[in-house]
């Protein structure tokens, strides 16, 4: 207890004196109690003396290279998956940006090319490769090239106006038709083929510009319209020309159907009256249409008057007239001759009643 008590008092002293303190802003160390509870003024510190350090001298330029040690064997495949580490970390940080968003992405590599392209080479045809195109509705193809001319086997160039783009497959097809049917087909006409009339290739659009119709093999690269061929010599020859000799149609006609799988022309409807429609669709059963109706000409003049009878022509028969009508026709005859006699007037009922016989009469030539 009296340990308590003289606890309890001691803070009450030392309350007193800091409140004391408080009041009259003495020091702690100044008070009665500083001795006893060791409190002491604060000591000042000496001054800072700051001395200069060297630094070393920089190293002189004709000084030899230091080279580096080199790692041994355990070094070495210890590092190795350390810097494999470090170079994804460095392709990752170029791939991705602070957001995580790709800034440097890897240019996608060209496909190989195909077979139908290493085989279209500048030999036989003037057709570079051209990209891709995906359009809206699926129009566009892959394997497109933009066909300019096609070089014969005794090396003329026919030219395509304007240049068709085209899928490799029927550049290839239309370049294998030219050279092999159409140059000779020229050639026996005495002269050989220098231009092919482009009329359309690729346009995307629906079967003969109809809004909403299904897409045109134009859509999908896959068809050309043709209206001429071109000779060397000047001459224009029209695919749907009626004054075109008609063998020379019929031929073309012929050796389309065989290498195309549609072939559409006059008489087909009449969208196509004026040009050729030739493409590579795809069907059921690998069906075909050729549908070209190779007219014949137009007469010169058309004519005015019909032909002359034959002279050995049977002669017209006449239907006999009825009762009725001979008795009609008698009666306005005796009232016009009533002072003539009774004779005369039979006489003339019967010549009538009688059927003229058939004569035949010929136009005379007015010319003469």
């Amino acid at each position: 207890m009296v340990t308590v008590a003289a606890g309890l008092l001691l803070l009450g002293l030392l309350s007193d004196q800091a409140l004391a303190a408080k009041t009259s802003r003495q020091p702690a160390w100044q008070s009665p109690w500083g001795d006893l509870f060791g409190i002491h003024p604060p000591r000042q510190r000496g001054k800072v003396h700051r001395a200069a350090v060297p630094l070393p001298r920089p190293r002189p330029t004709d000084a030899p290279t230091a080279e580096p040690a080199k790692p041994t064997a355990d070094e070495s495949s210890k590092e190795a998956p350390k810097e494999a580490a470090k170079e994804t970390a460095k392709e990752t940080a170029k791939e991705t940006t602070k957001e995580g968003k790709p800034t440097e992405q890897a240019a996608p590599q060209p496909p190989p090319p195909s077979a139908c392209r290493l085989a279209l080479t500048e030999a036989i045809a003037i057709a570079p490769s051209i990209p891709d195109i995906r359009g809206a509705g699926g129009c566009g193809g892959e394997d497109l090239v933009r066909l300019e001319a096609i070089v014969l086997p005794d090396k003329r160039q026919v030219s395509v106006k304007p240049a068709a783009i085209l899928r490799c497959a029927m550049a290839s097809a239309l370049v294998d038709w030219i050279r092999t049917d159409i140059a000779p087909l020229a050639g026996r006409l005495g002269s050989t083929i220098s231009d092919l009339d482009n009329f359309d290739s690729f346009e995307c659009r629906g079967r003969n510009r109809i809004v909403g119709a299904r897409l045109s093999e134009h859509g999908r690269a896959n068809a050309l319209d043709v209206r001429a061929l071109k000779l060397a010599n000047g001459r224009s020859i029209s695919l749907t020309d009626r004054n075109v000799p008609r063998e020379l149609r019929e031929a073309v006609l012929h050796s389309a159907c065989a290498r195309f799988s549609t072939v559409l022309g006059p008489g087909s409807d009449w969208y196509h009256e004026d040009h050729i429609h030739l493409d590579l669709m795809e069907r059921r059963n690998n069906y075909r249409i050729c549908q070209w109706n190779v007219w014949d000409p137009l007469p010169q003049t058309a004519p005015l008057m019909p032909a002359e009878r034959p002279e050995e022509a049977p002669p017209r028969e006449f239907a006999a007239k009825p009762e009725a009508a001979k008795s009609d026709a008698a009666k306005p005859a005796a009232g016009k001759s009533s002072a003539a006699p009774a004779d005369e007037k039979s006489d003339a009922v019967e010549v009538e009643s009688k059927p003229k016989p058939a004569t035949k009469k010929r136009r005379q030539n007015r010319r003469s």
